[in-house]
């Protein structure tokens, strides 16, 4: 269904235990009601989604927020003030309304409210805030449109809302401001020095192997089906040369196209623009993934700005990368 179209039945279908996916201006979400643990459920199962991994709660306006969780820190308030609509996600207590299963029993709960238009309206003409993880199968490439959603999940979804592509192409940043010093949890479409200039200095957690305690933070995540390689350098410029031998491999380039010999290349940005590598991340990595090479051998991008969520995505896949001999 188009985005524009049905909202009423979108809308009815979250209300009644469904599940819908949707554009988001960072991924494409897979929602259901977040005050019905059945629903919550559902996203688990379509997703093949371990019950430790939290999901992020969604909101139509930041009015919202206070009505449902109480009075939050003024820190929590002054960054979704300047920030929502976006893609930022922050930590609040979970309030007795949200079932544990959507924070995975934490006393914490992640919520946003994104900056798309259709999403807000979608959520708005649902009622309720509403669950929504990347509509993919868990640890896979997150999705970026709406054929990602249906090829990977299929008829899961009770309903996909097709937007087109999505504007940032990776996950909302993850903020936990409680407390007296601000904590990245995840890296992602806002980047730190956005933040820095409301918060003072933030630190950056890395990733857990163990209990996550945001969504999206497992050190071995986002991953394509092929075996994905990052190379150390950081210059932006290719530094691999094809296997001998007649192996396919797929090549992911920051900026400059590779030598010749790679049976697929993807080049996130031919300018080095950060922000169009970061809205092409996702989709790149689907088409070497379709592309049948027995490897992915991938760059690194400049480690500044949106930079380091790039590379906290390739860090993150390439994690469980093992040699082949």
């Amino acid at each position: 269904m188009p985005a524009d179209g049905d909202l009423a039945e979108a809308a009815s279908v979250l209300r009644t235990g469904g599940l819908v996916a949707f554009r988001t201006e960072t991924v494409y979400g897979l929602g259901a009601n977040a005050l019905d643990a059945r629903a919550a459920a559902r996203i688990f199962e379509a997703k093949a989604r371990p019950s430790f991994d939290p999901l992020i709660t969604h909101l139509a306006d930041a009015a919202d927020l206070e009505p449902l969780v109480g009075p939050v820190p003024p820190a929590v308030a002054a960054l979704a003030s300047r920030f929502w609509p976006g893609p930022l996600t922050l930590i609040v207590d979970r309030p007795a309304g949200i079932p544990p299963i959507v924070t995975s029993g934490l006393a914490s709960m992640a919520v946003r409210v994104p900056d798309d238009e259709h999403a807000r309206r979608l959520i708005a003409a649902a009622g309720v805030p509403v669950a929504a993880p990347s509509a993919n199968r868990f640890g896979q490439l997150s999705p970026t449109r709406a054929e990602h959603v249906v090829r990977g999940l299929g008829a899961a979804v009770d309903l996909v809302l097709d937007g087109g592509p999505t504007r940032c192409g990776i996950e909302s940043t993850i903020v936990d401001a409680r407390g007296e010093h601000p904590v990245v949890l995840r890296l992602g479409a806002l980047p730190v020095e956005e933040l820095a200039k409301v918060t003072g200095p933030v630190t950056v957690r890395p990733g857990s192997s163990g209990q996550p305690v945001a969504p999206g933070t497992l050190a071995a995540h986002y991953a394509p089906r092929t075996p994905l390689r990052l190379l150390p350098t950081g210059d932006g410029r290719s530094a691999a040369e094809p296997a001998p031998g007649g192996v396919r491999r797929g090549y992911l380039a920051f900026r400059d196209r590779p030598a010749p010999g790679w049976a697929a290349v993807e080049v996130l940005s031919a300018t080095g623009d950060l922000t169009e590598a970061a809205a092409r991340l996702f989709d790149a990595l689907h088409r070497l993934d379709a592309a049948v090479v027995a490897e992915i051998v991938a760059e690194p991008v400049p480690e500044t700005g949106l930079g380091r969520a790039v590379n906290d995505r390739l860090r993150r896949a390439a994690a469980t990368w093992q040699p082949t001999g």
